[in-house]
């Protein structure tokens, strides 16, 4: 028995050898180490291998005992590493392009559940009052215990006008809450544009999607030609912004700052992961693009700024957050931010597979790390919807199960702090909803009447130009 057993496990770690050899894992691996393979754990594992093969109550097939030790390998890493099959691998690649199917939420892993990092704006998600910091503990009648990420995130999408019931924990809440939630086709629009009187423009980036670079550059140009006058001040909000795509993050950047200005620049350990990226077209042109840029008023370069960030913000819009903040292009205003600054390279291994792994740490054009500590605003300035809530309630990238560490220190000071007393305008109770034995207040709008934080941002503006006048 014990032989037949360790033949088996030979076999699977013949048939593991091969895989590694396929994809060179094994000369990436030893590249930077002249440490042995390990043998006592490649022994431990054909037996574990052989002992699944010939004990396991059902037959289980080698592919997708290998499958599963893959996906273990690394979501093992970090909460951001990932084995992505056919279906998940086309579905990154959809949702870059902003329209996809599903409910409308940024996710990652935390302790065996399902943890909500943003809702996608105008998604079901988010008109249903779901909120970041969520731990997402049943699916229907399925607990999430017992899915990896992927199979979660499947379960989730489905077809547009189907239902699902997912069952929440939320920490300020005595018991879990249940969201009936209809699936749609998210359509994310990236850039959101308006005059919010004359003289002050509002431009909210939701995502960082393939066309958001060229989409900012026509709302600069329209709202610049809607505003008469000059332009005296401009918010750009990326509060709830959960990234996305990383030479479109650039492109946001080297609309405010001066050509050449670097924006971020990554550390990593092989030469392919050391990357400086900069206010130029070819940092952020794909596909031989016209630079849509080239022709934005001049102004846009000099105009009064604030950047609106929260929580919620995430690995890009950080990115654009520090870069305008190390070049004193602008005053960022709001709460510290998720603090995902690290790279994930999505790696084709055949049969439209893939792999999501981790390969660098993002950098400030000043040199800060962004992992796990995210960006400082130089003006905290609280959202009255949450300033009743704990510190600790609000989730952020070093809350997460096996993060990156960061060596550095907290480098950037905090000039003001901004506490309302008082909601904002008008002075009414938020709207609340029922859904089953949960009451959810109704999500603020970004960008409306009721938005504290924006009419913090325009006062501050309006000081701005009260003191260059005299």
């Amino acid at each position: 028995m014990r032989s037949r057993i360790e033949k088996i496990g030979l076999i699977g770690l013949g048939l593991i050898a091969g895989v590694l050899i396929s994809l060179q894992f094994s000369a990436i691996a030893n590249k930077d180490s002249a440490e042995p393979l390990p043998i006592e754990e490649l022994r431990a594992f054909s037996e574990v291998f052989g002992r699944i093969k010939s004990d396991y109550v059902e037959p289980v097939t080698d592919k997708k005992l290998i499958t599963e030790a893959i996906t273990g390998m690394l979501t093992g890493l970090d909460p951001h590493s990932a084995y992505l099959d056919a279906d998940a691998f086309k579905e990154l690649q959809i949702g870059t392009q902003g329209e996809f199917g599903g409910l409308g939420i940024e996710v990652g892993m935390e302790d065996g559940l399902v943890k909500v990092i943003s809702p996608i704006e105008d998604s079901p998600a988010y008109h249903a009052g779901m909120k970041s910091g969520d731990l997402i503990i049943k699916l229907d009648d399925v607990m999430v215990k017992s899915l990896t990420l992927s199979d979660a995130v499947k379960r989730m999408r489905g077809k547009p006008g189907s239902k699902i019931v997912l069952t929440v924990i939320r920490k300020e809440a005595p018991k879990p809450l249940t969201f009936t939630l209809t699936r749609a086709i998210i359509k994310v629009q990236s850039v959101k544009s308006k005059l919010i009187e004359p003289g002050y423009a509002f431009i909210r980036i939701t995502q960082f999607q393939e066309h958001t670079g060229e989409n900012l550059a026509t709302a600069l140009n329209n709202l610049f030609k809607q505003n008469q006058g000059a332009m005296k001040g401009l918010v750009l909000d990326l509060r709830n912004d959960p990234g996305g795509l990383l030479n479109s993050s650039v492109a946001a950047s080297a609309a405010f700052l001066p050509k050449d200005a670097l924006v971020v620049y990554t550390e990593g350990r092989n030469s392919d992961a050391k990357m400086r990226l900069s206010a130029v077209p070819n940092d952020y042109l794909r596909n031989n693009e016209k630079d849509y840029l080239k022709n934005l008023p001049a102004a846009v370069k000099t105009v009064p700024m604030i950047v609106l960030v929260n929580g919620g913000s995430a690995s890009a819009s950080e990115i654009v957050a520090g870069a305008l903040q190390d070049h004193k292009r602008a005053v960022i205003m709001g709460t510290q931010t998720f603090g995902k600054g690290s790279v994930q390279s999505v790696l084709p291994l055949g049969n439209n597979t893939a792999i999501k792994l981790t390969t660098a740490r993002y950098f400030t054009p000043g040199g800060r790390s962004i992992q796990a500590k995210g960006i400082v605003p130089d003006i905290v300035v609280e959202d009255p919807a949450t300033i009743d809530q704990d510190q600790t309630f609000r989730m952020r990238e070093a809350d997460l199960e096996r993060h990156l560490s960061n060596s550095q220190q907290l480098d950037v000071k905090v000039d003001v702090t901004v506490k309302p007393t008082a909601p904002a305008a008008p002075a009414k109770s938020p709207t609340k909803r029922e859904e089953g034995d949960a009451t959810k207040p109704k999500m603020l709008e970004f960008g409306s009447k009721e938005d504290y934080q924006l009419h913090q941002a325009v006062n501050l503006l309006k000081g701005i130009n009260i003191l260059q006048g005299k």
